[in-house]
């Protein structure tokens, strides 16, 4: 089939861009605009018509791709037109006409030129996270794993493997013959180097998927602690309800900040307290997940009745910050007990020491990402690989120190085969859908 979608952003624009690819695409170029196709990749003005009366649709600018030196691969083009609805509409039910032509489905581009040989399953990846990214740092990381690092090396890391392998399945297809000790030496040598390396690039802390997910900051603390308005400063716009009503935040409010460059996602989390309303009490235990699972805790208490004790002294203990709010209702000084922790003294009302919040936050932010160059790892997907090919790598060092080569095979197989699924050098046609779903239409 011949796909085709709009491949600018929806919308009323100036210009919009029609993009198709397939065996069909000079046959759609030449009907639309009654002229045989223009030269390869020069931009050409052309009246762009209706397919049956010839009436005029728009002039715009064609550029033909002619395949296998175009995106996909395949046969392909772009037409741009003047941005208004009516137009694109107009253009796309044109070529909806013609015979072997639908709307591309997400990511359907993308996914024509990994399966094409074009792009790696990593290079698709980073094209997506180059598309969504909101921030100066995810936008560098996307063009890092763009230009190959993180391909180069598990290709490398996979290369060793498959030399690993052909050595053992020597011995397999000839057991009457003793391997030379140098390839056994090698054998051990290369495949603990390819196990300390794979450990080395597990243990980045997660900042891959930090930077492309965001930082995860959670609001939590007692009720009426100003949680919420903390939130709406923060953001500089009402994202959450204020009351002086206790309680009245029962569900999880997010928002994501650009704070210096650095993608954060900030949730302002239901009071903690004792209650016998259920759906509070579920608001309560989504609060304590969402600080289990944060990067950085900001335990916002009230000034006039600080009480760490329980639950607020847990959340302290790791990655968080006490925040003391209303403290232009404080009387005397602070008990030096509390003094102890990471804290800061505020007051919303008065917009106090906002400022030396956000630099505790920023600083925290700073030193999560200090080792961003060395990142290879952006998605879970990456990790639960790498962690997979880890366990056979154990499993065959096992198997390897005992001499038993058949059964070692097969751990070495299944390592090398988790780490070509990062790179796409497998069948992995299971999570390709879960990977260009994530596309949007026309890329």
């Amino acid at each position: 089939m011949t796909i085709y979608a709009l491949s600018s952003g929806p919308g009323v624009s100036g210009v919009a861009v029609i993009r198709i690819s397939g065996l069909e695409t000079s046959k759609v170029l030449k009907k639309l605009t009654n002229k045989e196709i223009p030269q390869p990749r020069m931009a050409t003005l052309r009246k762009i018509n209706n397919i049956n009366t010839s009436e005029l649709i728009d002039e715009g600018i064609i550029i033909w791709f002619p395949g296998p030196e175009s995106y996909t691969g395949q046969d392909m083009a772009e037409i741009h037109v003047h941005g208004g609805k009516a137009v694109v509409l107009a253009l796309q039910n044109e070529i909806s006409k013609i015979e072997n032509c639908r709307l591309a489905e997400a990511g359907e581009f993308t996914k024509l030129a990994f399966q094409n040989g074009k792009i790696n399953l990593l290079k698709a990846e980073s094209i997506a996270d180059l598309i969504s990214a909101e921030t100066e740092i995810q936008r560098s990381q996307a063009v890092k794993m763009m230009k190959g690092k993180s391909s180069d090396k598990f290709n490398e890391l996979r290369e060793k493997l498959l030399k690993i392998l052909s050595f053992v399945e020597a011995k397999i297809d000839f057991p009457e013959e003793d391997l030379p000790e140098e390839n056994l030496k090698k054998i051990k040598e290369d495949s603990s180097y390819v196990l300390n390396e794979i450990k080395k690039i597990l243990n980045d802390q997660k900042v891959g998927e930090i930077i492309r997910e965001g930082f995860k900051i959670a609001i939590v603390g007692p009720t009426n602690a100003g949680k919420s308005s903390l939130l709406n400063n923060l953001s500089n716009r009402e994202v959450a309800i204020v009351s002086e009503i206790a309680g009245t935040t029962r569900d999880v409010v997010e928002t994501h900040l650009n704070i210096d460059g650095y993608p954060v996602i900030i949730s302002d989390t239901a009071g903690i307290r004792d209650s016998e309303d259920e759906i509070e009490k579920k608001g309560i235990k989504l609060s304590l997940k969402k600080a289990e699972n944060a990067d950085l805790k900001l335990v916002v208490v009230d000034a006039k009745s600080i009480d760490l004790s329980g639950f607020l002294n847990d959340l302290l203990k790791e990655n968080a910050i006490l925040v003391i709010n209303k403290s232009d209702l404080l009387k005397e000084k602070l008990d030096t007990e509390i003094l102890k922790f990471n804290h800061v003294l505020i007051s919303l009302k008065d917009n106090l020491n906002i400022d030396k919040l956000i630099l505790k936050i920023k600083s925290n932010l700073e030193n999560k990402f200090i080792s961003e160059e060395d990142i290879l790892i952006t998605r879970e997907r990456h990790r639960q690989h790498l962690l997979q090919c880890v366990d056979h790598l154990n499993n065959f060092s096992d198997k390897n120190d005992k001499k038993d080569f058949d059964k070692g095979a097969e751990d070495l197989r299944l390592a090398t085969r988790q780490l070509g699924m990062i790179v796409g050098k497998v069948d992995i046609e299971e999570i390709l859908g879960s990977i260009f779903n994530d596309f949007c239409i026309g890329k």
